[in-house]
């Protein structure tokens, strides 16, 4: 059973990979790409503008991306160990930081500095 993040930029468009890879890059949170749109990748692949899923991994631990309409949705297994939540939680902090977007936890809308990136 997974759990999600969902990070809503609305009517703005989801950033880019690239954005949001800078983002990760410039805290010294390196990831890895592992799979987009269900297809095996390249560790340092880009996904194109058109994607639809991500698999993206870091220390150990991967978080699946699912692009929708209004934003994306970040999925983790329920069971997550401390690795799979770092990701999760720097993943939601990336995209919002950089589609000025807002995180929806169960503690209600945050922006990017009211989320604190989550647990260390």
């Amino acid at each position: 059973m997974g759990m999600d993040l969902r990070v809503s930029f609305g009517s703005k468009d989801t950033p880019t990979w690239l954005a949001v890879g800078a983002t990760m890059q410039a805290r010294g949170w390196g990831v890895t790409m592992r799979m987009i749109d269900n297809e095996l990748a390249f560790p340092d692949e880009t996904p194109p503008e058109s994607w639809r899923e991500l698999r993206v991994g870091a220390d150990g631990a991967m978080v699946t991306v699912r692009r929708s309409s209004d934003g994306v949705a970040l999925v983790a297994w329920g069971n997550a160990d401390a690795a799979q939540r770092r990701l999760w939680y720097r993943l939601a902090w990336a995209f919002a930081m950089a589609g000025v977007g807002v995180i929806h936890t169960d503690a209600g809308p945050q922006t990017p500095d009211e989320f604190a990136v989550g647990p260390e």
